[in-house]
């Protein structure tokens, strides 16, 4: 039994992504955190995800576009919330983008290829929590905004599965409540 895996399988925590700072992952890091997160489940071998990786000028930029999308979508906005949206992808150094690229296949069900998506985002949640890095797996209404998809790169027919921001913590992750297993789990015997 690996006790250091399931310690620190039963200790994870994601911290807020407004409180990740530099440093972030170097490309060789970021490469390996990459690497690691593709070893997922993929039924067929159609990798069907793929990875936008902000960093540095590119997460201001595109965090300016970001809020001016936000402002013509809600010109009466607070100027907070205003500001939140020009800072969106600049709370933590790294912005890995995972893409959900899945499509109809003769044998393998979309469903099957999303949810390897969603194992590549949790492979790089806890590839880059390893690394010692804090972590935070998001959406945001950007996920779902077909001006913003655009601007990000993203394709048609694809989807955002989560936005990994990746930094150094500069503060301790408390835990929350987690669900009542009882409640949540059937036994068949």
């Amino acid at each position: 039994m690996n006790h250091a895996l399931i310690s620190y399988l039963e200790t994870r925590r994601s911290v807020p992504a407004n409180m990740l700072t530099e440093p972030g992952s170097d490309a060789d890091t970021i490469r390996a955190l990459l690497s690691i997160a593709s070893r997922v489940p993929d039924h067929g071998k159609l990798a069907p995800w793929r990875f936008i990786v902000l960093t540095g000028e590119a997460r201001r930029r595109l965090s300016a576009q970001l809020g001016e999308i936000a402002q013509r979508a809600d010109p009466q906005m607070p100027s907070e919330r205003l500001e939140q949206e020009r800072t969106r992808l600049t709370r933590a150094p790294v912005v890995i983008i995972v893409v959900s690229c899945a499509a109809p296949h003769p044998k393998i069900p979309e469903w099957e290829q999303v949810l390897s998506a969603g194992a590549v985002c949790y492979g790089l949640y806890m590839a880059a929590n390893a690394y010692g890095f804090g972590v935070n797996w998001l959406t945001d209404w950007m996920t779902y905004d077909a001006r913003a998809l655009d601007l990000l790169g993203v394709r048609e027919g694809e989807k955002i599965a989560g936005f990994i921001h990746i930094g150094t913590p500069d503060m301790v992750p408390t835990d929350r409540p987690r669900p009542d297993l009882d409640a949540v789990t059937t036994w068949v015997e």
